[in-house]
């Protein structure tokens, strides 16, 4: 379990890159499509012509006010292909810019890669963010390619941590705290791009202490267990998809991906902005 984690973590940054360069602004912003809007039509437009509720029930941590005032009026401005291939468009040149293109283990990091998320295709009950862009086309360029099987891959898990938090009865909002209090992402930026209002994260924030899962603004002792139990399920709810690789094909992939994240960091594909 340990050695498909890696190999997922290292490789995301290739996936997640997307929601953060100016190529998908830019290309977004010419579809007629501002702020957010670009983020939530392009991350469901696999689904058509997604609800802003499909979108709350699928995103799960986002204001549900936010997205609604995002998404109702964005399919007026466009289409979801289009939304498509905007992404696909933007996620290729950003990568190129990286110079993903010409790491040597490319062909070898990609067969990896697309057998595991073939593999989690044959798995898509229960998980209908992952099953609707598993239904999309594989790109023709390798580049594209392996952005595409990390989505897969990236969606596949991300349905499996929804369940988990559902399990355990970790609201939306709760979980972007319990996330905050671990300090791996900055607090600012989490509040910033979900939109929850101040009073609602300070009563859900106060909830928590109650429940003792925090101790202040950081985790309890209790919530640190909470929270590592919601990830090793979540790990193990994404094996399906690197059990076709074993063990071996696991640390061969964990072993050359960090390659492929190091370049879109030092890229500065991953800079918020």
């Amino acid at each position: 379990m340990k050695t498909a984690h890696a190999a997922w973590r290292r490789l995301e940054p290739v996936h997640g890159m997307i929601y953060f360069v100016p190529e998908a602004r830019r290309r977004y912003a010419d579809l007629g499509l501002s702020g957010r809007a670009g983020y939530f039509t392009s991350r469901s437009a696999a689904f058509g012509r997604a609800s802003a509720e499909l979108v709350i029930s699928t995103f799960y941590n986002f204001n549900p006010d936010f997205v609604r005032q995002a998404v109702d009026r964005a399919w007026d401005a466009t289409a979801p292909q289009k939304v498509l291939e905007a992404r696909y468009a933007a996620a290729g040149e950003a990568l190129r810019r990286a110079g993903i293109h010409e790491l040597p283990d490319l062909d070898e990091v990609l067969a990896l890669t697309r057998r595991a998320a073939e593999a989690a295709c044959e798995h898509p009950q229960g998980r209908p963010l992952f099953a609707a862009h598993a239904a999309l086309p594989w790109p023709e360029e390798p580049v594209l390619q392996l952005w595409h099987a990390q989505t897969l891959l990236r969606e596949f898990r991300g349905d499996g941590h929804v369940a988990c938090l559902l399990s355990e009865g970790v609201g939306g909002l709760e979980a972007l705290i319990l996330h905050a209090a671990t300090g791996e992402v900055p607090v600012d930026f989490l509040k910033a791009s979900r939109a929850w209002p101040e009073e609602e994260w300070a009563g859900t924030q106060e909830r928590l202490r109650k429940r003792g899962l925090l101790d202040g603004d950081s985790l309890s002792s209790e919530g640190v267990i909470l929270r590592r139990h919601i990830e090793d399920r979540t790990d193990r709810l994404a094996l399906p998809a690197y059990a076709a690789l074993g063990d071996a094909g696991c640390e061969r992939l964990a072993e050359l991906a960090s390659p492929f994240g190091r370049a879109v960091v030092e890229a500065g594909l991953l800079k918020l902005g």
